[in-house]
């Protein structure tokens, strides 16, 4: 009995006299079960399920959830390194003072055991206890209806039981099989491993600046939203792996530069650190990577989540041009003819009358869309001239065909148009082309027309535009004969009908008369058309739990990367002073004083540590364009709303930041100081 209850006794002597370790590590296990839980039970939250525009906000949070566990995955095997790291020196001891490999094994088992349990349980607890107030907070995020209900979601602790089991299995099986294959002298050793002195790889650090700048220029010279899309996960990938060469090659290269300096590194606030760290850069460069990546993707989220958050009602106004609006889709040009479009119009008038109620303004015209390719001065329409890789969506193009009767009457000017003439409005991208071809119609473009037609599609779709006014719809009828691979037309005529009926109409009564024009319209077309009808006050849900799903959701992975930061930073510094103690105390016998260490511990964190904040904000700055072409794809067009929050997203990270360096360079000092100074 005694001998069973020897290796519990020593796993937990182990975890109290190592808890400077372990308080943080445990919190960092807490911290990701809790907010496991918290995501799950949110995603399949009743409350979240039954209002309108939920399931925007629900999918947003399942792909939390996704990110949470494989970033746990990951963070918590990179602490527990520094945590196995520290521990090797005890377990060598174990060995030396004849306790088999076997037995040692156990005593990782069950502090692995003790770790588990402490971290579901108290992480499972902390969830069902916030969820609550998460719950409040996302729907106060989305716009819906509180309920002040609590609710324990079995399916979501058994989600957590499952993911973290799995996870705290494979931390145990990694830690057992290092005590299992090393020896008692490699694990005495373990903590001076890699103390040789590093070598510049120059060539390594010159990639990972290759890599950067190549991200940069990509961000810089991006044109379209459609393409930034694309592009965008290619520059992440190369940002991320530039990152990490840079800080663990680049790095060492640099305290190589400051050491050859003469006058900054013979003095006695900059020799003992410069000279630690470029022992440890090469090692430790990695953690400050992490540091930079973790740090430029809250800011990227925060930034760009807030943006969407906060300008909501931009894009909602971007997306309608009117209240209401109901666009009938044709083939057929003698479906949306002068006298069909009056029937359809004397009918949306009918329900007008029915309720006693007209609207203030009315928005109505014709037009016609293509999609195409740009090929020299010809535009391809043909499915097989459509390049769909990366780099041909900067050619590709929506023409939105206007007649000049329709473009008059909407913008009130006196235009007028010879046969064969067209006057052109770029959205998003430029034309200087003299003509514009397209099968067997050509077009000489006479000039640009100074007013955009009001056309909400062009600046809602992805594609940029083109608005073509041209004399009359027959000049486009030749565009009818162009299909696609699979033999559909793909020229589209379209009417729009837009009408506000400004703050005299209670929303239910707009609703109903949306819903009647919708169904007039398909009972019209005997149901056999395409219509894209939209009333602001139904999709207004959708947009807010679009938007907010994602303000909170950024809001959630924000404070989990800020944690894991805040984590990797603290153990870098104690992992450091640790092994700075032996070279303060040399220092102290030849005269340092601690006014001396404390000038040398400020010199370490400005010439390095404060690297990841800088390379943060540097990525930041030259992702904004990426940013902002993809905010418009959700229709934000508010580009000095982004900018504030972007700039002030940096500002607070900075200070937060700062004040995190300052709690843990203290926990370094404190233990460098803690050197005999004898």
């Amino acid at each position: 009995m005694k001998r069973f209850l020897l290796f519990p006794k020593l796993a937990c002597e182990g975890i109290l006299k190592n808890r400077r370790l372990y308080i943080p590590y445990l919190l960092s296990c807490i911290g990701m079960v809790m907010m496991s839980y918290i995501m799950h039970a949110l995603a399949v939250s009743p409350s979240l399920q039954h209002m309108p525009g939920g399931g925007n906000a629900e999918a947003f949070l399942s792909l939390g959830q996704l990110v949470i566990a494989l970033f746990a995955l990951l963070f918590l095997f990179y602490t527990n390194s520094f945590l196995s790291r520290r521990r090797c020196r005890e377990y060598g001891l174990y060995s030396i003072l004849g306790m088999d490999r076997r037995s040692i094994s156990r005593i990782v088992l069950w502090e692995s055991l003790i770790v588990t349990v402490i971290s579901i349980l108290c992480g499972m607890g902390l969830g069902i206890l916030f969820s609550k107030l998460a719950e409040l907070g996302l729907m106060n995020a989305v716009r819906g209806d509180i309920n002040y209900r609590f609710t324990v979601q079995p399916e979501a602790i058994r989600y957590t039981l499952i993911v973290y089991g799995i996870i705290f299995a494979l931390l145990t099986l990694r830690s057992v099989f290092n005590i299992r294959k090393s020896r008692p002298l490699e694990l005495l050793r373990s903590e001076s491993v890699g103390e040789k002195a590093p070598k510049a790889n120059w060539v390594l650090a010159m990639i990972g600046l290759i890599l950067i700048v190549l991200a940069y220029w990509t961000s810089i010279g991006i044109q379209t939203p459609l393409a930034a899309l694309v592009l965008f996960f290619i520059a992440v990938l190369m940002v991320i792996a530039g990152t990490y060469l840079l800080f663990m090659s680049g790095s060492v290269a640099f305290c190589k530069l400051l050491q050859a300096n003469k006058q900054y590194y013979y003095r006695k606030e900059h020799f003992v650190s410069v000279s630690s760290m470029a022992y440890r850069m090469k090692r430790n460069g990695a953690g400050l990577a992490s540091i930079c990546i973790l740090s430029t993707m809250v800011l990227v989220m925060i930034a760009s989540t807030s943006s969407l958050y906060f300008g909501a009602d931009d894009a909602i106004r971007t997306r309608f041009q009117a209240h209401t609006q109901l666009e009938v889709r044709r083939e057929d040009p003698d479906d949306i003819s002068d006298e069909k479009i009056a029937a359809l119009r004397g009918q949306y008038e009918q329900v007008f009358r029915h309720v006693d109620l007209m609207p203030e303004t009315v928005l109505e015209y014709r037009y016609a869309v293509i999609t195409g390719m740009m090929s020299g001065s010809d535009m391809k329409a043909d499915s097989n001239a459509i390049d769909a890789s990366i780099f041909g969506y900067d050619n590709l193009r929506m023409l939105c065909f206007v007649s000049v009767t329709d473009y008059n009457r909407v913008m009130h000017t006196q235009l007028s148009l010879n046969a064969g003439e067209a006057l052109v409005t770029p959205i998003r991208c430029t034309y200087d082309r003299q003509t514009i071809h397209m099968g067997d119609m050509q077009l000489q473009v006479i000039g640009q027309a100074e007013q955009p037609m009001p056309i909400g599609e062009v600046y809602t779709m992805v594609i940029p535009s083109l608005i073509v006014i041209i004399p009359d719809y027959e000049t486009i009828v030749p565009l009818q004969e162009l299909v696609d691979c699979n033999g559909d037309q793909m020229l589209d005529i379209r009417w729009y009908y837009g009408y506000d009926f400004g703050e005299h109409i209670s929303e239910t009564a707009a609703i109903a008369i949306f819903e009647a024009q919708k169904a007039a319209a398909l009972s019209f077309y005997e149901g056999g058309t395409a219509i894209d009808a939209g009333c602001v006050f139904t999709e207004r849900n959708d947009f807010y739990a679009t938007f907010g799903g994602l303000f909170f959701l950024g809001i959630l992975l924000s404070v989990v990367f800020i944690f894991a930061a805040v984590v990797i930073i603290y153990y870098t510094q104690i992992s450091e002073g640790y092994e700075d103690q032996k070279r303060f105390a040399i220092m102290r016998k030849v005269g340092m004083t601690d006014s001396d260490i404390r000038k040398s511990i400020n010199s370490q964190v400005l010439t390095v540590f404060f690297a990841p904040l800088l390379m943060a904000g540097l990525h930041l700055a030259f992702a904004f364009p990426f940013v902002w072409k993809l905010l418009q794809l959700f229709n934000l067009r508010n580009l000095p709303l982004v900018i504030c929050i972007t700039v002030g997203a940096f500002a607070a990270f900075g200070a937060l930041y700062g004040i995190i360096y300052k709690l843990t360079a203290g926990a370094y000092y404190r233990i460098v100081s803690s050197a005999e100074q004898t």
